[in-house]
């Protein structure tokens, strides 16, 4: 009895003896998100809880990622079959109101170019040797979906997860910092100061049937197209469809708020509980850092330059701003082209205008990685 007294003692502080380089340094990679989530708003609902998986995983010995460990069962829950993001997506169709997109179905191609830096990305990880499935997962980064690039990394390239969400959520954030400089760059002053409420007749509103058949009609379509990607199409198509509806209001708050939030509780400390250091501390993660930001600098151009390529075609009826609101960032995108829009020209606002972009991107983030994925499987690389 003493003598396992006596060794059990000695097992006291083993953690401190078995700590490789990479815990304490991803520990305070933790504790930052923690910081950012709670001292600076970023993002909180998701970073609070990476941030603190984080750090129980750089913990040794807690065994906490073994085959029966807390956050394993959390993990083989719902993240490696896929079905916290699935329910994350139907919060956000919930939540998504594809009104401005139907009044003004044109704006639906700039959520298609905003997409374009996804496949631009794909295309340099694969030169850059990353394997077929890992660099579809690393240029879904540039979608600006953090639960598309949970999902599609969880299923096909589980080993990138947690630098692949943690890019996708922080460049999601930082969408107001990332975005402005390009805008400037690529447009003029006169782009910048064309009113469009002024140059364009007010859209009729659409009618709640119209309402109702938009989520049937893309999960219907867009299923036949890419089914591969069914499950996200349906996923998000159905919360909308609950919301047009009308009759199921309880269960359209529970998705956005209660389902919602246990869910995304359970996906951050899954996220977290796979930044092991030794894992994650590479040259492979910061390259997936650079390529997730390049992802997202490309869809802006892409966004922005079809928008001026619509002005042309338009008469100069299009303010190109709105193109960087054809990313999925929903509806941050939209907000920043407002912000800006109104620096050269306080009577001009752009808000409806961008959010038909941005719903637009919405719904072509997910169409670009059912497409994706669809691709991959008639090419035999997934089963």
């Amino acid at each position: 009895m003493f003598e396992a007294v006596i060794n059990g003692m000695s097992g006291l502080g083993a953690g401190f003896v078995h700590m490789h380089w990479s815990n304490p340094v991803m520990i305070l990679v933790g504790f930052f998100l923690l910081y950012l989530g709670i001292k600076k708003d970023v993002e909180p609902m998701l970073l609070l809880p990476i941030g603190f998986g984080a750090i129980l995983v750089n913990i040794p010995l807690a065994g906490l990622m073994g085959d029966d460990g807390f956050l394993r069962t959390i993990y083989n829950m719902g993240v490696s079959n896929e079905l916290f993001p699935l329910l994350i997506f139907i919060g956000i169709g919930a939540m998504t109101d594809f009104g401005p997109l139907l009044e003004n179905p044109k704006i639906f191609l700039l959520g298609a170019a905003g997409q374009c830096g996804i496949f631009l990305t794909i295309g340099l990880a694969l030169f850059f040797g990353f394997p077929q499935l890992d660099a579809v997962a690393i240029g879904v980064i540039g979608a600006c979906d953090g639960p598309t690039a949970i999902y599609v990394t969880s299923r096909y390239a589980p080993h990138l997860l947690g630098a692949v969400s943690v890019a996708a959520y922080s460049y999601m954030s930082l969408v107001p910092v990332i975005q402005p400089p390009i805008m400037r760059l690529l447009t003029t002053k006169k782009e910048r100061n064309i009113n469009m409420n002024a140059v364009n007749q007010s859209y009729k509103p659409v009618s709640k049937n119209a309402r109702i058949a938009f989520p049937l009609v893309i999960t219907i379509v867009g299923g036949m197209i890419a089914p591969q990607g069914l499950p996200l199409l349906a996923t998000i198509m159905l919360g909308n469809l609950m919301r047009e509806s009308g009759v199921v209001s309880r269960l359209t708050k529970a998705s956005e708020n209660e389902i919602a939030n246990v869910v995304t509780l359970f996906l951050g400390i899954s996220i977290g509980a796979t930044m092991d250091g030794q894992k994650f501390l590479t040259a492979q993660t910061l390259m997936i850092l650079g390529f997730g930001f390049l992802a997202i600098c490309l869809d802006t151009v892409c966004g922005v330059l079809f928008a001026k390529l619509m002005n042309v075609m338009t008469g100069g009826k299009i303010n190109p701003l709105i193109g960087a609101a054809g990313i999925s960032a929903y509806p941050m995108a939209a907000r920043v082209v407002q912000r800006e829009g109104q620096k050269y020209n306080k009577q001009n606002f752009l808000l409806m205008h961008a959010v038909g972009a941005n719903t637009g991107g919405q719904a072509g983030s997910v169409m670009a990685a059912a497409i994706m994925l669809s691709v991959l499987k008639g090419m035999g690389v997934i089963p």
